[in-house]
C-alpha cells in the first residue's frame, strides 16, 4: 500500500496541476473516478494497454480530452495503470486542500437529523478553519455518541469508545 502511494504521488500531483491550470478539477475528478467496470479491466491480461487507454481515455469527455488522454497514455506506457485507484485518492486530497475543503466521516449510533448535522458542520468548520463536507453513517454497536474521522484525526465520542478506555484504565 505504501509503495503504491509513493508511486502514485507524482502522477496525482501532475494530474492535479494539469486539471487546476485548465480549470477542470471537477471534470478530472469525474474521469479519474471512472467506471467500476473499466477499473476492473486495468490489470486484465486479456487487454493490451492500448485497448485500456482507448476505453479509459474516453471518460474525460471533450472538455479535457487531449490532456486526459495524454495522462492515461503516460500511465500505460509507464505500466502504472494498476495504481490508478491510489492516484484518485491522492488527487482528491490535493483538490480538497486546494479548495480549502475537508471531508469528514461521522459514524453515529443513530441517524443524525439535519439540525444536528448543521451544528456539527459549523463546529468542525470553526475547529479546522476549512469548509467541511460531512459523510454520515450509522453503527448501532457504538451504543451512543459518534466517531468523527477527518483525515488522520479520529475523535471517538462514542459510548463504546469510552467504555473501552475505562476498561483499559481499570486493567492498568
Amino acid at each position: 500500500m505504501a509503495e503504491a502511494a509513493t508511486i502514485a504521488r507524482p502522477y496525482a500531483k501532475a494530474a492535479f496541476m494539469s486539471a487546476r491550470d485548465a480549470r477542470a478539477l471537477p471534470d478530472w475528478s469525474k474521469a479519474l473516478g471512472g467506471d467500476a467496470r473499466i477499473a476492473d479491466l486495468l490489470t486484465s491480461p486479456k487487454l493490451s494497454s492500448d485497448q485500456i487507454v482507448s476505453m479509459y481515455a474516453g471518460l474525460g469527455g471533450t472538455a479535457i480530452d487531449a490532456h486526459w488522454q495524454n495522462f492515461v497514455r503516460l500511465l500505460a506506457q509507464n505500466k502504472r495503470l494498476e495504481v490508478l485507484p491510489e492516484i484518485v485518492v491522492q488527487f482528491e486530497l490535493l483538490r480538497a486542500q486546494y479548495e480549502n475543503e475537508l471531508d469528514v466521516e461521522v459514524t453515529s449510533a443513530v441517524a443524525l437529523n439535519a439540525d444536528q448535522q448543521a451544528k456539527l458542520v459549523a463546529s468542525l468548520k470553526t475547529r479546522f478553519k476549512r469548509d467541511v463536507r460531512i459523510h454520515t453513517s450509522v453503527d448501532a454497536a457504538l451504543l451512543g455518541g459518534a466517531v468523527i474521522r477527518a483525515g488522520d484525526l479520529v475523535i471517538d465520542g462514542s459510548i463504546k469508545g469510552r467504555l473501552q478506555r475505562l476498561a483499559s484504565e481499570l486493567a492498568n
